[in-house]
Parts: structure tokens; sequence; C-alpha cells
């Protein structure tokens, strides 16, 4: 009798059991159950298109061609004949078990990437055989095509979506696709689209049997936006052939908008490089290159002393405090000497030796002596040098210098401007306008990047404001509409200063170090520099080829463009920097390069550093120069 009741309660229980878990899955989880950890139902992602990218005219810089990964979620997996599947996908068994278990180690119960970018004639053959495999599918994915080779450095590339990140993220699962550098990354949730999602019911046989609750749960993928940059394409390739054999960045901004019309980093690479299978190959060549750094963008990130392009910011800012006017003379003696001692003297190569040098000649011939008694008179103005060199710094910063600028871009670097705090610091407040009196001439501790100067330009050919460069333009065919970038900011110089400047930038292009770079029919405004380059070597201080600089804008009324460029090693600005903004300028503006400057073409075209860039990695000490 006793085993009769035991045997009912026994039943009882294993019924309340059974009614429990049912009532758990059905009411308490009902519809927010989560059918990925559900063994017989099936999820297959519907990856959109991204988005295509344009630039400023309409060219299509970036399309979109299919891609085919063989996927495997671990909880499914039953395989029989495991080398027969391996001679399949064409990979020997140690391949297979170093997969598998990275899948199994993300997620067992989710689907990641097994084998990646199947050949076409791969995946037809594999399409029929793989439902023998449980676990595995084909998934079809959408990855990148570069219609022309040119500013791979703005258009970013894609990567696979890695453990970590795909367990943080609600969106991305493991092996995705994201963007990882420029604006496919900058701008990756309006080209990523959406990803639809359907949910598919299975039987012991791993065949799909139906949709999942009627495919209440399923989702339509949604195609990503398309871009259009304020990239001028044609001038990007055009600057990228001119910088071929050669080191350095150019910036094209126009000044009214602070559209980036170019962006160039030299040398850079094919951005089909880094698409497909060879991605990986190809990426541990690019980015192990520590030498000529490809990847490395020199237009944002490489921070170089500006040189004499900087001796506009001084004579804006010595005419600002009203330490000098137009008609302000200095007398140059071959340099200017800020100590007793011998070797405090900078020489100066502006030719005009004891005879007064007013402001407008300083900046044409480019005259060290006047720009150190202007900086040295600014520093000093103030009862301490740190009170005048702070004030120096609020002006210089006011153009943007010091800081990322806040350009739609993820690299950059803030360069160096420094203040009063900097010096009390390193001389322990024993310090005055002659112990950084480089800083005169663009020297010293003062570094910029290429963006932050060819923004300083545009200030300058605005008179007085700038817009924050930006590479974006439009999304889906709708102007971007972001304060950012669509009001002026405002520099801490009268607008009335800003005309004796640009009158000398025009002269120097008319008679001063870049007259020989004239374009007929185009009133270029600039200034040519040469910043000293240094190294260590063994403990001891190297002087290497300097570099070549020049910022510019045109024409003169109304400005179209405003340019910064480096070269490195180059030399004398007026040499190699000088020819290529006038090449660009006439390129952009007339579309075309007249007969009488196809020589200068020529010449920037053929001409190569390599042999100075070699010399330099194997014995530096052999490069040592005097050059300014």
């Amino acid at each position: 009798m006793q085993r009769k009741y035991l045997l009912n309660i026994i039943i009882t229980i294993v019924c309340f059991i059974f009614i429990g878990r049912l009532f758990q899955l059905q009411i308490i989880r009902g519809s927010n159950y989560d059918p990925i950890h559900n063994s017989a139902v099936k999820i297959e992602y519907d990856y959109p298109e991204r988005g295509y990218v344009y630039d400023r005219n309409g060219k299509l810089l970036v399309a979109n061609q299919l891609s085919y990964d063989v996927m495997v979620q671990p909880n499914q997996v039953k395989i029989i004949d495991t080398l027969e599947f391996c001679n399949l996908l064409k990979i020997d068994k140690v391949s297979f078990l170093k997969r598998l278990n990275k899948a199994k180690k993300y997620a067992t119960y989710l689907p990641s990437v097994f084998l990646k970018q199947l050949a076409k004639d791969d995946f037809a053959f594999l399409q029929e055989k793989l439902h023998k495999y449980q676990g595995f599918f084909i998934q079809k994915r959408i990855i990148r095509e570069y219609p022309i080779n040119a500013a791979a450095n703005v258009l970013g590339y894609l990567g696979e979506v890695n453990e970590t990140l795909a367990k943080k993220s609600k969106y991305y699962q493991a092996g995705e696709l994201i963007g990882k550098d420029g604006i496919e990354k900058q701008y990756e949730k309006y080209l990523r689209g959406k990803k639809g999602i359907k949910h598919f019911l299975r039987n012991n046989l791993n065949r799909i049997t139906g949709s999942y609750l009627n495919g209440k749960l399923d989702t339509l993928a949604q195609n990503g936006k398309d871009l259009t940059l304020t990239l001028d394409i044609e001038l990007q390739e055009y600057a990228q052939k001119l910088m071929a054999g050669k080191r350095g960045g150019i910036v094209a901004i126009e000044p009214k908008s602070g559209e980036i019309l170019a962006l160039v980093t030299a040398p850079t690479y094919n951005p089909n490089m880094l698409v497909g299978r060879k991605r990986s190959k190809n990426s541990i060549k690019l980015f192990n290159d520590t030498i000529s750094k490809p990847s490395y963008d020199r237009g944002l990130l490489a921070a170089y002393p500006p040189g004499s392009p900087f001796k506009m910011m001084n004579a804006l800012i010595g005419l600002q405090e009203n330490v000098i006017d137009e008609e302000s003379t200095v007398l140059c003696y071959g340099g200017y000497k800020y100590g007793n001692r011998k070797h405090e003297f900078m020489g100066c190569h502006c030719g005009i030796y004891a005879r007064p040098i007013k402001l407008k000649t300083a900046i044409a011939k480019s005259c060290n002596s006047y720009f150190s008694v202007t900086y040295k008179r600014i520093v000093e103005k103030h009862n301490k040098p740190s009170e005048g060199l702070d004030n120096w710094h609020n002006h210089v910063s006011s153009f943007g210098l010091g800081n990322y600028l806040g350009y739609d871009l993820p690299a950059g670097s803030p360069g160096l401007i420094p203040n009063g705090k900097y010096y009390d610091s390193r001389y322990r407040y024993s310090w005055n306008g002659s112990t950084n009196i480089s800083n005169a001439i663009g020297q010293g501790e003062v570094l910029t990047t290429p963006i932050q100067l060819a923004n300083f330009t545009a200030a300058i050919a605005n008179k007085g404001y700038f817009y924050t460069p930006h590479i974006l333009k439009k999304v889906d065919n709708l102007p971007i509409d972001n304060e950012k970038y669509t009001v002026a900011k405002k520099t801490s110089i009268n607008k009335k200063h800003f005309s004796p400047v640009i009158e000398a930038m025009h002269e120097v292009f008319k008679t001063g170090t870049g007259k020989y770079s004239q374009v007929k029919g185009i009133e270029i405004c600039g200034k040519t520099g040469t910043s000293e380059n240094f190294a260590r070597v063994n403990g001891k201080k190297i002087q290497l080829p300097d570099h070549s600089i020049l910022v510019a804008f045109a024409p003169k009324e109304n400005p179209k463009i405003a340019l910064a460029i480096f070269v490195e090693n180059g030399g004398y600005g007026s040499t190699i920097a000088a020819p290529i903004t006038s090449l660009l300028v006439e390129k952009y503006l007339t579309k075309k390069i007249s007969a009488e400057n196809k020589y200068r073409e020529q010449k920037m075209l053929n001409l190569s550093l390599e042999d100075i860039y070699n010399k330099q990695i194997q014995k530096p000490e052999n490069l040592a120069s005097g050059t300014k």
C-alpha cells in the first residue's frame, strides 16, 4: 500500500515539474525568450549593403562586392568524417581544430566565422555539400571595393570584430566587419546600415522545417547611407602623384567652408590591399613598416616645426599688440644676436644687410632678424616674460594651433604651442624673450601638423576667421547640418591687421622666395619655409637635411583654396614645396596644367628623395648638413 502511494507521489511531483517548466517558458519568459540559445532554432543574418562613398563631384570612391564566409555554431556541430570535411574546405585537421576551438571560446551557441571570404567557385561547390555537416552554413557578406587608387588614409578600411567587442556589443557578432580607420570608422553608424534577422525551425537532421513563430521576430535589413565627401579626388590623385618618391603631407582646404579638398600622406598604399583574403598578409606588411610608415597619416599626425610660415603668426600678434606696425623697421646684419656668447647668434639669409627692413619685405624675403625683434617685444611687453608668452600663446591658440582642431577624422596630433608655465618649469623662472627666440621663426619648441597649418592659412585668407576642417559634405545627398562645421570661429586678431600680411604673402610669389613658382593669371599668396631637422645618433645631435615647407592660398581675392605642404628632407621651401604648391593651385583652379608649366610638372613628378631616405636610415651621420 505504501508503494502505491509512493508511486502516486512521484508521478505528481514529476507533473508539477513539467507544469512549472512550461509555465516558466511560456508565461514568465514568453515572447522575451531568446531563441538564439535554442538548438532547434537557426538564426540567419541578412547583411545590408554598406553605404557608398562619393567625392564632392559625385565620383565613386567606395563600392561593394559580395563575399561568402563559412560560419559555425559549435553547439550544433556533428561531423562523422572530419578528414572529408577538411578536404572539402581545403584545410588540414590542425587548422580545423584551431578554428573550432576559437569558435567555442567565443560562444558555443552563437555563430562565428570559421573560414572567411571564399572564392566564387568554392562557394558554388560548398553550397551543395554543406548541408551534410550540421553546425556549418554559408553566410553572404558585403566587402569593400575601391574603384580609384587614392585617399586610402581618408577612406580607411574594414576589419573583423574581435571577441572582446562582440561580447560587449548588442549589435556585432565576432567575425563581422566594422570600420577600423578613416571615414569607415568615423561614420560607421551611417555606413553600416542595419542587418536583418531571420529565425528558422529545424529538425534533428538539421533541415529547415519552417519559420520560427511565423516570422514574428524577423526583421528586414536596412542598407547603409551613402556619403558624399568634401574631397576633390582629382586633386587628391594629382597631389599623390607629385609626392611619389617623397615623404610628407599635403592638406588643402576651401577657406570659405572649411571643407577638406585634399588630404595626402606620402608614402601611401592602394586601399584595395586591405580587402578580401589578402588583407591579413598586406596589413602585416603595411602596419609593420616602421621606416616609410605608409599607414601613418602625416597630414594629421606628423608634428613638424612650422619654420618660416610661422613668421606670419608673429607678425599678426605683433600688429595686434602694437609692438610693430607696417612702417616699423629693423636692421639685419646677417642674423640676430640674442646673447653675449659666440653661439648665441641666429643667422639670416634675407640678403638685406644693414638697411631698414619693413614688415612687407621681412615676410617676402623671410628675415629672421625682423621676427626675432618682434617676438622679443611681444614676450617682454608685460612685467613678466611668462605673462607675455601666455598672451602670445592665447593668440596662437585662437588659430587652432596646439589642439586637435575638432575635424571629423579619427587620427590627430595636438602639436605644441608652449606657454609661460612650460618655460617656468624648464628654466626655474629665470628666462626672457631671448631664451626661446627660435619660436620667432617657427623652430624652438613650436610643433604643428600640416592640417593645422592649412587651417591657419585659411584663417589668414578669410582675414580672421575659419571653419573647423571637415571631410563629410552630405549624407544620402542631404547637406550636413552641424554647427560645429558651419559656424565660423574668430581669431583674436583684428581684421585690419590681415591686409598687410596678405600683401606681403602676395609679394612672396612676386619678388620673394616663391617668385620662381608663379602661375600666370593666378595671384598666389604664400610663404616658403625651411625647417631644421635633427636626429640623435650614438648620443650625438646630428643635423639632417631640412624639411621643405610652404603655405599658400589663391586667388588673392575671394580665395578658393588654402594649402600646407611638408616635404621631409626636401631642403629649401622654394625648391620643392613651392613648385608643388603652384601646380596644385593651377590644377584645382583651372583643371589643367598650362604648357609653360609642363617642365615644372615633369620635374616634380620625377623627383625622388629615396636616396636621401635610404642613406638616412643606414648612416645618418653622413647626412649632417649646414643647409638652412
